[in-house]
């Protein structure tokens, strides 16, 4: 099974640079998109944004210039779900989507950056705080799960071209990264990219606005459930084209169905 997860900057803009035909050309099994700033009954509608043999799902915000993610997937799930019952709603501002299907469920994820202000860090740590939560109560479930997302957060300094002058830097805070250290050790989930790949300089996202050009960060990546980490097969971030100031992150993994 392929997955594809990418942070698109507008889903408008990332289909003008050939995004909606790349994928159409992967053979994925799920796709998964973040950062849509698009309504989404406009992307229900529009023939543009269709993938033959997919089945389409949207989420925004109320304010649909902003946020926004999508699924793509060829097998029809058995249940959608919109948010994941943050306390102060902020999943529900189009960040947080997710497909049931018969052993897996898999979901797209937009976390909250916060490069503006204090009150941005605030929200974004609760944020985290209830995703740390929710992660908790679903590892007593019988089901595997794999989060797709761009996370706004770097974990290590392989994941940081520049970790030293990133130290106070939202998105490589030190309380940051150990939110990750919790996800991972704590509670038992894997970054499903670095179980197939440890090399550094493999950077997602590059905060200047152009993929490539600048400081790169590691901070878009698969996170799967325990009982996924040995059925990586092949992980890669794809560099050949740029949709966005993210790169696509691309996952095969040893499962024939969902």
């Amino acid at each position: 099974m392929r997955i594809i997860s990418l942070a698109v900057d507008g889903i408008q803009q990332a289909s003008e640079q050939g995004l909606l035909q790349w994928l159409a050309s992967q053979d994925a099994d799920v796709i998964c998109l973040q950062d849509l700033r698009a309504p989404a009954y406009e992307l229900e509608q529009h023939p543009a944004y269709e993938l033959t043999g997919y089945f389409s799902y949207f989420f925004d915000a109320p304010e649909p210039e902003r946020n926004g993610v999508a699924i793509y997937t060829r097998d029809m799930p058995k249940a959608i779900m919109y948010g994941f019952g943050a306390t102060n709603g902020e999943d529900m501002q189009g960040r947080y989507l997710q497909a049931d299907f018969e052993r897996v469920s898999i979901c797209s994820l937009l976390a909250p950056s916060a490069i503006a202000d204090t009150q941005s860090q605030e929200t974004k740590d609760r944020f985290f705080r209830d995703l740390l939560n929710h992660f908790n109560k679903i590892s007593y479930k019988r089901r595997d799960y794999i989060f797709c997302g761009s996370w706004n957060i770097a974990h290590r300094d392989v994941d940081v071209e520049d970790p030293v002058n990133c130290r106070d830097v939202s998105g490589f805070l030190e309380h940051e990264r150990q939110c990750l250290n919790q996800l991972y050790t704590g509670i038992g989930y894997a970054d499903a990219f670095r179980r197939y790949n440890s090399d550094a300089d493999e950077f997602t996202h590059w905060p200047s606005g152009i993929a490539g050009e600048g400081s790169g960060w590691r901070t878009d990546f698969q996170v799967v459930s325990g009982s996924l980490r040995d059925r990586v097969e092949y992980a890669v971030i794809y560099k050949a084209k740029t949709f966005s100031s993210h790169l696509p992150v691309i996952v095969d993994y040893e499962m024939e169905t969902i």
